[in-house]
């Protein structure tokens, strides 16, 4: 387990019943980018990770 996979977990335990949709996840990105600018470049990696997901 990685160290980060705590997080992974308290997001499932505290959100995992919700709905959302990827609107409102860009958005949250976007918020967090801005309130922690020094992420910005592995956020953006992480879109573009989601948004390409099913490419061959």
């Amino acid at each position: 387990m990685y160290f980060t996979d705590r997080g992974i977990e308290e997001l499932a335990a505290r959100r995992g019943e919700e709905e959302v949709t990827l609107d409102w996840l860009a958005e949250q990105l976007r918020t967090f980018v801005d309130l922690h600018p020094e992420f910005e470049v592995p956020v953006d990696r992480l879109a573009t990770w989601l948004a390409r997901e099913d490419d061959e």
